[in-house]
């Protein structure tokens, strides 16, 4: 892969309208600063690179907590500056106040969350910019909501604003289910880890000898220790016979009993659990309930070593329409699966992975490599093996996360389902003579056709009566 490939967007040097506030700001730089490219400012363009094509008005927003700065630029130079506040009948009083002044278009900052509401109450009227703040980041000067807002208004009405990808409705409503149950699941990892030290400050070693304490297993002995059980009748009622086994380990783990304190602590971090699974159950329903409208990409991801429904949902839910993305590569560049470049000259360094876009999706990405590096046989753990041991197991992680989203890019465009190299039987290309083709097959002919198409063939000896 090209080194190139790897490079974020490219820029271009765009001249500054000399409107007062322009001026204003650069007069007002640090006389000991050096700007060698006084008055240009860094853009990102776009691949399709639309831009540059003026708009007849355009408004710049300034969002906050509680406030709302917006400015309206028209071509023949007008302006028009109001403030608004943040509350539901706020908003509809900014859409109204666009609307009446003709403005169709709307150009805001990605500024944590505040920026969602305005943008759902809006949506349905008026063409939303959302820009990333990295890219159209301020000359240094002075920085006010309404110089922000002008900023961002200028900004629009040249188009020189690449807009971030925002999700319709659906995918975005998909999404939240997933993140939310991400948050679930870092939760009751949590109240595992919180039982796990209470029971090793208490000198139990449970963790040594039961390989899931919180299988049914651990859960009955742990139920026993709580409910002040002996050892005898708690290992008695194990339900697993290979549990049982061990007895002798287990009872060598327990020999300290739980006070009162510890007690409650781990009462209360099992009811939790039992909680925060009975929320995951019931997303998990909502997420297949969903995922109908989605069934073939859910299966065409689920054909990959290491993905299984859940990580399936949440990586489709990440990524929405993947027909957005050109290439393969772009996918990973898009979700910071691509190392950081830095080139001058003929020197080309490589670094980390950007951790540009979801972490969401970096994160399900990471765990699937783990799981598909453990799949005994495939292509997959090879390709981890090849790089661990030439870069470190860290290293061969990413980039096999790397490879499962790239391949799942070319599987969900062609709509085929993984299957592991080597297994599907390859064919040949047959060339046929004109010839041959007008005359029509000997026997001989055909059986050789089929031995490049890569059937065997085999004679038949029937008996008499055959």
């Amino acid at each position: 892969m090209k080194a190139v490939s790897f490079l974020g967007p490219r820029s271009r040097l765009v001249k500054l309208a000399n409107s007062t506030s322009r001026i204003d700001m650069n007069a007002s730089l640090n006389a000991n600063a050096k700007l060698s490219l006084r008055g240009f400012y860094h853009l990102p363009i776009s691949d399709g690179d639309n831009m540059g094509k003026q708009r007849d008005i355009a408004c710049g927003a300034d969002i906050h907590k509680n406030t709302i700065v917006a400015t309206i630029h028209s071509l023949a130079g007008a302006k028009n500056q109001a403030k608004f506040g943040t509350t539901f009948s706020e908003l509809l009083r900014f859409k109204a106040w666009l609307i009446d002044n003709g403005c169709d278009v709307v150009a805001m900052e990605s500024t944590g969350t505040y920026w969602i509401p305005v943008y759902y109450v809006l949506e349905d009227s008026i063409t939303v910019i959302v820009a990333n703040l990295y890219m159209i980041k301020h000359i240094p000067g002075k920085k006010t909501d309404l110089i922000d807002s002008d900023w961002l208004a200028e900004l629009c009405l040249k188009d020189l604003i690449v807009p971030s990808r925002i999700f319709p409705k659906e995918d975005r409503a998909f999404r939240s289910l997933t993140r939310a149950r991400e948050g679930l699941v870092k939760i009751r990892t949590q109240l595992k880890n919180r039982i796990h030290r209470d029971l090793s400050s208490s000198h139990i070693k449970l963790s040594s000898v039961v390989t899931d304490l919180f299988g049914k297993s651990g859960i009955h002995i742990l139920r026993g220790l709580l409910d002040d059980q002996s050892i005898d009748e708690i290992i008695k009622g194990i339900p697993s016979s290979r549990v049982k086994k061990n007895a002798d380990k287990i009872k060598e783990s327990i020999e300290n009993n739980l006070d009162s304190s510890q007690i409650f602590l781990i009462e209360s971090s099992l009811d939790l659990m039992g909680r925060v699974q009975d929320k995951i159950d019931r997303i998990d329903a909502d997420l297949k309930s969903k995922i109908i409208t989605r069934l073939n990409d859910l299966k065409i991801a689920m054909s990959i070593p290491g993905i299984e429904f859940t990580s399936a949902a949440t990586i489709l839910a990440e990524i929405g329409n993947y027909r957005n993305f050109s290439s393969p590569e772009k996918l990973a560049s898009y979700f910071g699966l691509v190392p950081f470049v830095n080139q001058s000259a003929d020197k080309l360094h490589t670094g980390c992975i950007t951790k540009h876009g979801s972490k969401h999706l970096r994160w399900i990405m990471v765990q699937v490599a783990h799981a598909a590096s453990k799949k005994i046989g495939s292509k997959l753990r090879k390709f981890y093996l090849r790089v661990r041991a030439r870069k470190g197991a860290n290293v061969a992680i990413v980039a096999l996360a790397r490879k499962i989203l790239c391949i799942l890019y070319h599987l969900l465009m062609n709509q085929e389902m993984y299957e592991e190299p080597g297994t599907a039987r390859k064919t040949r290309p047959i060339r046929l003579d004109q010839s041959t083709h007008q005359r029509g097959f000997t026997a001989q002919e055909m059986i050789d056709i089929l031995k490049q198409s890569g059937y065997e063939i085999r004679k038949i000896y029937r008996g008499a009566c055959g």
